[in-house]
């Protein structure tokens, strides 16, 4: 989905944040059409350099963004910024709590400057006895329950991807729209927060409940009785492991019918779901044996025509190949640093029929320091100079 017609079009938000959940929810508003301007220290984002598990984060989370590269700490490079926020709809940050107020650009004194502004902070806590500390995805799963859960009788173990950055930057952008449509009948801006802490304990709030409807401890996902009778990895003919589901009566019956298993579809113990939980012992070996005599291949053709939930085991690499991905509009096309083109998931989301991508390509440092300055009023030598003063970078 490209042109006027995107849903945040006219929206400019300025953008201070790094590493995953601040990008983000940038990212959120930037697909969905807003003008997002990501505020660079001249040697850029220090996301950029990341390294090993950090290597993927800027390509990921930065398209469709323009990149000004200024120093914050001079007072013309001040002055750029103050301007760039008398002209935005929104500011985005992520720094460590009191960053930005050291700098003169907390909330209160960008909201006295322009009191219509959204101004958004994504930490590691919500305010309460824990804001000050420094929040991290790893820090958040282990204190909020979801390392314990994920890893049960190995120790605990995060979470294999950095699921409360990216959903809390989800809740950050989900707080700007609803605070930017309030403003539409209000007429004022307001702060809003989203943090790692509070998104980690939304996530485990499942799990939470369930003990208190059980009246049970709650068991870690790889040490707990499955919720159904068939919800296991299967080893397959050819060595590969394949997931099937049977989640429903109704599957039971066509899972029984198709495999000749008559004699469970018959048996009254077996009837009903709570059953066949309990006979697991009796009904998982059945399983096993029926699936290991049939390829990868076989059983998930089997499972598609039948209807049962089924899934083969891939890694993330192999997603760039994913034919549903390819033909949906699921990835997006970028360019990476070196140069070499590539696809990167989209937002998961489809309106009106459309998918959104890429309208910017992941930005060089300073890459529209020009084109920012000039639409902030700064004449064309005056731009010049403050480049050659290493106020501002430009690409």
């Amino acid at each position: 989905m490209t042109g006027p017609q995107l849903p945040l079009d006219g929206i400019r938000v300025a953008e201070f944040c790094h590493v995953v959940m601040g990008p983000t929810c940038g990212l959120v508003l930037a697909d969905l059409g807003a003008e997002v301007i990501k505020v660079e220290p001249l040697d850029g984002d220090h996301t950029r350099k990341l390294v090993a598990s950090g290597a993927g984060f800027f390509p990921t989370y930065n398209r469709n963004k323009k990149s000004l590269a200024v120093d914050v700490k001079s007072p013309r490079g001040r002055e750029v910024v103050l301007k760039l926020v008398a002209s935005a709809d929104v500011v985005a940050e992520n720094f460590r709590p009191g960053a930005m107020d050291k700098l003169g650009f907390g909330e209160r004194a960008l909201r006295t400057l322009k009191p219509g502004l959204i101004y958004c902070s994504l930490k590691g806590f919500l305010p309460g006895p824990y804001e000050h500390r420094t929040g991290l995805d790893e820090v958040v799963q282990m204190m909020g329950g979801l390392a314990y859960m994920t890893g049960g009788r190995h120790g605990p173990l995060r979470a294999g991807a950095s699921v409360n950055d990216v959903m809390g930057g989800m809740f950050g952008a989900i707080a700007i729209l609803a605070a930017l449509h309030q403003r539409g009948r209000t007429g004022r801006g307001q702060y809003v927060q989203s943090a790692l802490f509070e998104n980690n304990a939304f996530l485990v709030a499942q799990h939470m409940m369930e003990g208190l409807a059980t009246g049970k401890p709650v068991s870690p996902m790889p040490d707990r009785v499955r919720a159904w009778a068939l919800y296991d990895n299967f080893r397959t003919r050819d060595g590969e492991l394949v997931f099937v589901g049977v989640v429903t009566d109704t599957q039971w019956k066509v899972f029984c019918d198709a495999f000749g298993l008559h004699d469970l579809l018959a048996d009254p113990a077996l009837k009903t779901n709570p059953q066949r939980v309990e006979a697991r012992p009796r009904i998982i070996p059945i399983a096993t044996a029926l699936f290991a005599k049939m390829s990868k291949q076989e059983l998930m053709d089997k499972c598609e025509t039948l209807g049962l939930p089924f899934a083969p085991i891939a890694k993330p690499e192999d997603l760039f190949d994913d034919p549903h991905l390819n033909a949906s509009g699921g990835l997006t096309p970028v360019t990476l640093p070196g140069g070499a083109k590539t696809k990167v998931p989209n937002l998961p989301i489809e309106m009106d029929g459309a998918r959104f991508g890429t309208r910017l390509d992941i930005p060089q440092v300073g890459g529209h320091t020009r084109e920012v300055l000039a639409g902030l009023g700064y004449g064309g030598e005056e731009i010049e100079n403050l480049i050659a003063q290493r106020i501002v970078r430009a690409a």
